[in-house]
């Protein structure tokens, strides 16, 4: 079938063609909006799950629905080796800046502006001087006694409380999206949360949406107690049967295509319902179909090129980040989780029981695969792959190329 016409997108964080699965979600953040902007009292919001699961794309449609209620908006992608100051100033300056056009007292955005310029650029070192000349772009003088002290949870609460303010001021909300949650240094995640806990205590109307690998319900508990408390965890996870052949069927009609009930058998089977691969094997699907209706000896044939491409862009890439010591622990993961294509979650005692190691010899490559955000420890004791279907990926790998 004509390539150009192919509707499918398996792209990182690239919304597919047909959004399914995700009324629920959908629905519940409307709620949210709604309730915040009455001045209800509501939590802030985290969505977690594996990766490919489209945690990204449901944020940034989530993000789509509070620009729709004339919210303003920022989004920025947490990174282990950046503070939140720089990226969350410039998500708040782009969320005022929305605003900005419907508030009636221009002095009181400046007056923001310059807060958030000294909040911006108190990055200090131990001495109290600042490590560079980083200057943020906004077009007001820093101000000074708000905002500035050095020490990151005062300043983000009294930053996000002002921003609550402009918001206010127009009847309406802040939402911040913040994608990579897991990836925040300890001070950041802690600074976040009081954050976040002091403006749910005042009613004000921000909120934060943060999206994350599994483990991520655990880093904000051990910042904060109250955490588990103080978000909505929402869990993304695969596509059941219905929506994944949704996902599929509603795309291909548009451009007067049918599957045959057994193709979408085949189809659910090698993607397992995972929005990522569901849009993978569909491309490919297309690419090798000769005409409608698609069957599943067009999915057989289809296959090998559409893991050939995840092998590359979503294994490998991942894969080749690791290193030798932790390709081995990630094999014996592998190997220990079974050959039917499911991953469950494996005591790191028998991972170095097969390995003939003591376990404290491999908490440095454990360790290092977590922060590499390649498997995560959900329950203590144990780990797991953090992408779907990567276990039954390097199970095919030839083992000189694991080691």
């Amino acid at each position: 079938m004509d390539p150009v016409r192919n509707p499918y997108a398996p792209g990182a964080g690239q919304r597919p063609p047909e959004l399914a699965g995700r009324d629920r979600e959908l629905a519940a953040f409307e709620v949210v909006l709604e309730r915040v902007a009455k001045g209800r009292p509501e939590r802030s919001l985290v969505l977690t799950g594996l990766r490919g699961v489209g945690k990204t794309v449901l944020l940034n449609t989530l993000r789509s629905q509070a620009i729709g209620r004339l919210w303003g908006t920022g989004k920025i992608e947490a990174r282990p080796d950046q503070s939140v100051r720089r990226p969350l100033s410039a998500a708040l300056h782009m969320a005022v800046r929305e605003l900005a056009p419907r508030h009636r007292a221009p002095d009181r955005i400046d007056e923001f502006l310059g807060v958030l310029k000294a909040f911006a650029l108190r990055s200090a070192d131990p001495r109290g001087k600042l490590r560079d000349r980083w200057q943020p772009g906004i077009d007001v003088p820093a101000t000074t006694g708000r905002a500035d002290s050095g020490d990151l949870e005062i300043d983000l609460v009294e930053l996000l409380s002002d921003a609550a303010g402009i918001a206010a001021d127009v009847g309406t909300g802040v939402a911040l999206f913040l994608d990579e949650m897991q990836d925040l240094g300890p001070e950041d995640v802690s600074a976040l949360c009081a954050a976040c806990h002091e403006l749910s205590q005042s009613g004000a109307p921000l909120i934060v949406v943060g999206a994350g690998l599994p483990h991520l319900p655990a880093v904000l508990t051990a910042a904060k107690s109250y955490s588990e408390r103080l978000f909505r965890y929402q869990r993304i996870d695969r596509l059941d049967r219905l929506a994944a052949d949704h996902a599929l069927v509603a795309p291909a009609a548009r451009e007067e295509v049918r599957y045959e009930p057994k193709a979408l058998d085949t189809l659910y089977e090698s993607s397992g319902g995972y929005p990522y691969f569901v849009q993978a094997y569909g491309k490919a699907t297309w690419d090798h179909a000769p005409r409608s209706p698609v069957t599943t000896a067009d999915v057989r044939v289809a296959a090998p090129e559409a893991e050939a491409e995840l092998a590359v862009g979503f294994f490998g890439s991942r894969f080749e980040r690791a290193t030798p010591a932790e390709r081995e622990y990630l094999r014996t993961m592998a190997d220990l989780g079974g050959s039917d294509g499911g991953e469950p979650a494996v005591p790191t005692a028998e991972v170095a029981r097969a390995l003939g190691r003591k376990p404290a010899s491999l908490s440095p490559a454990r360790d290092a695969l977590i922060k590499k955000g390649l498997i995560y420890s959900g329950e203590r004791g144990t780990v797991a792959f953090t992408v779907p279907h990567f276990g039954r990926y390097l199970r095919t790998q030839p083992i000189d190329t694991i080691l």
